[in-house]
């Protein structure tokens, strides 16, 4: 009796501890919210209070200012930080760029002191940087953590002291149907940090957050500028309520934002038009200043018109959908009503399956099964049964999807649906493109504020088409903007040659795919005479197609300050895909060097300003201040922890869980079957 008295008692003991197991499991995610980092680095809660002579919050006002002539945008971003507190403060702020911009300049302001920063290979500034704030020195320091995040410190601000740091870049304004946009990202989304991403333990990413509710703590404010060629025809956007000064017939406009805090937890979209639906296409030349300038062109060329869709080949899709925490809500829901119009839309010959992934992932069918109305319904009734949860392992889920069975004879396409807050860009833009053999990507990104890079970077690799869709109202239209191109294919083989003009460095190397109406643009640079004829050859449904454009001295512009940053910008983007595909350092060296001859703000290379005036004590030292971010518009708190206790595709633990309960359960197996050889009557009673 004693020995079964004490099995009883272990038995009990254990299941309690299994029981307080499974509890701690479900509420360790809430709880982690205010705490910075636990296994990686990742974002958090600000927590109220503390420290009452530090300013928490140094970042008091940004101001936009844009002007965009022709199909170039040159913007200038303000960010003014004061300090209010009695310590001397570094201040740090993650704060998101165009996936496009050209960053190319950067200046500090304090007082009546002026000080230009340089370009610098990126330890080297830090190791400035970190120099001057030992040494009381103010200093500011612009790193590109991604191509559309970056990352600004300032050193040494001084109670009562206001620091201003201007940053500028350029774009490019490509049209799509006839539409032109302008696009001004806000706020980083918090990014979910999968332990296999490369920034697993990269701090930035641990950016902390303001609870939903709380609106941003900085006054924002934007004034863009447009003068175009021709007359404007329609001006407006749908992200932000603006003050618009344009008259009709107009070939200028203006348009006013803020101050308002509330318009900074959002993209700002703004959408134009020009009169005749034109599109101003042909090449642009921008020669150089100076003996040793070099000279640069810009080409956009209208690709032909789409084929009939009754000629294209059935084929197979297969939606992958993340239902992660952050989808929760607007992004979700959203999500739903897009993909109901996208697979309520294929034609009878095609095929389709549907995945929702977020820390583990599930398929619709064991294969890909015919678009009928059944199957359809059975696509829409599983995704409404989601409700949105847990992380966002995109890697393994695009892995799946490699792994699925395929027919031979069916073209595959895959459509990622997403908001792309995570970190394993690069590991994702390698995956697709070592299967490119086996599908192109789409990628849809939904939401107010979505990872821009992730989105366009997955459609690049996939010789496929970014969208993005910021509210409801876009699904509909978005979901037959892509039944368009992928129905209906305009060109493929595409290639460009210049007969007459000295051409060389130019960029694209190899042309990609023609789909939908989407120009042709074509980065490079030129010597001699402006003179020649510019070729693109490319093959249609109907057979060869081929477009010549003439150059002559009407093609040349007065300044190439921009494009050079342009050509610059997209050289490097073509070097770290080519890195990502590769894999380690060998394209570090080009890449640097293209930064630092243009100027130009990369991975490897970073804008460094110091005013050489001591004015902090170097024996006090500063308190580093990490500034917050608003929580995306439409995005719910579970982007930052998982309240709902890590419950993510129906009925499928999350990884740490299913770990946790083979644990317990193995302690009771073991102990079930100790209690047994000790008293096998017991158990046959």
């Amino acid at each position: 009796m004693p020995s079964h008295r004490r099995a009883r008692q272990l038995w009990i003991v254990t299941l309690m501890l299994a029981i307080a197991c499974f509890i701690l499991l479900l509420t360790q995610p809430a709880q982690a919210q205010d705490l910075p980092r636990q296994k990686t680095e990742s974002p958090y809660f600000q927590v109220r209070g503390g420290d009452a002579s530090l300013d928490r919050l140094p970042l008091k006002s940004t101001d936009v200012d844009v002007q965009i002539a022709g199909p170039i945008a040159r913007v200038r971003v303000t960010q003014a930080y004061r300090n209010e507190g009695t310590r001397t403060l570094e201040a740090s702020y993650v704060f998101p760029g165009s996936t496009r911009a050209a960053v190319d300049g950067l200046t500090i302001r304090l007082g009546n002191r002026l000080v230009e920063a340089t370009i610098r290979e990126k330890q080297q500034a830090r190791r400035e940087y970190d120099e001057a704030q030992k040494e009381g020195k103010t200093a500011a320091l612009l790193e590109q953590h991604q191509p559309n995040v970056f990352q600004m410190k300032v050193a040494n601000i001084l109670p009562g002291d206001e620091v201003r740091v201007e940053l500028r870049y350029s774009e490019l304004l490509v049209p799509e149907d006839g539409q032109y946009q302008f696009v001004f990202p806000t706020v980083v989304g918090p990014r979910y940090n999968s332990p296999a991403s490369e920034n697993a333990q990269a701090r930035w990413v641990a950016q902390p957050i303001l609870r939903a509710g709380d609106p941003p703590t900085a006054r924002f404010s934007m004034k863009v500028g447009i003068d175009t060629p021709v007359p404007i025809a329609t001006l407006r956007s749908r992200t932000h309520a603006a003050d618009i000064a344009h008259e009709t017939g107009s070939r200028h406009a203006q348009l006013t934002l803020g101050p308002d805090a509330n318009a900074a937890n959002r993209d700002f979209v703004l959408d134009f038009s020009l009169a005749g639906a034109a599109m101003q296409t042909g090449v642009m030349l921008y020669p150089g200043q100076g003996p040793d300038a070099e000279n640069f062109f810009l080409a956009m060329v209208q690709p032909p018109a789409s084929v009939p869709a009754q000629s294209v080949l059935p084929r197979e899709y297969i939606f992958v959908v993340d239902i992660s925490g952050s989808m929760h809500g607007f992004p979700l829901d959203t999500a739903k009503t897009m993909l109901n119009r996208l697979i309520g839309g294929l034609r009878p010959s095609d095929t389709f399956n549907v995945m929702l992934f977020a820390g583990s992932n599930e398929m619709l069918s064991p294969r890909s099964v015919p678009a009928t109305r059944a199957n359809i319904d059975r696509a829409v009734q599983m995704l409404g049964q989601t409700r949105g949860g847990g992380s966002t392992e995109l890697i393994p889920a695009l892995r799946e999807v490699y792994r699925y069975p395929r027919s031979e004879q069916v073209s595959r396409t895959v459509v990622v649906v997403t908001d792309g807050y995570v970190t394993v860009e690069r590991e994702a833009f390698e995956l697709v493109r070592r299967n490119l053999s086996q599908a192109n990507v789409f990628a849809f990104g939904i939401g107010s504020s979505v990872n821009r890079h992730l989105i366009e970077g997955l459609a690049r690799a996939g010789m496929g088409e970014p969208f993005v869709i910021t509210d409801p109202v876009q699904a509909e239209r978005e979901a037959a903007r892509f039944r368009r191109m992928v129905e209906s294919p305009v060109l493929t083989q595409v290639k460009a040659r210049f007969e007459g003009l000295d051409a060389y460095d130019v960029t694209p190397q190899a042309l990609p795919d023609v789909l939908g109406n989407r120009p042709l643009v074509v980065f490079g640079k030129w010597r001699g005479k402006p003179q020649g004829r510019l070729v693109i050859d490319g093959k249609s449904a109907q057979g060869p197609w081929r477009e010549s454009l003439a150059i002559g001295s009407d093609n040349v512009k007065p300044d190439a300050t921009a494009l050079q940053s342009l050509w610059a910008r997209h050289k490097v983007a073509e070097l770290e895909d080519q890195a990502a595909l590769e894999g380690g350092d060998a394209l570090r060296e080009p890449i640097t060097q293209m930064g630092l001859r243009y100027r130009l703000l990369t991975s490897h290379t970073s804008f460094i300003a110091v005013d050489h005036v001591v004015r902090a004590s170097p024996a006090d030292g500063s308190t580093r201040v990490d500034q917050p971010l608003p929580l995306p518009h439409g995005v719910s708190e579970l982007a930052v922890g998982d309240a709902s206790g890590g419950v993510t595709v129906p009925g499928t633990p999350e990884p740490e869980t299913l770990g946790a309960m083979a644990l317990v359960l193995s302690m009771l197996a073991m102990l079930h079957r100790r209690a047994r050889r000790r008293d096998p009557r017991r158990f046959t009673e």
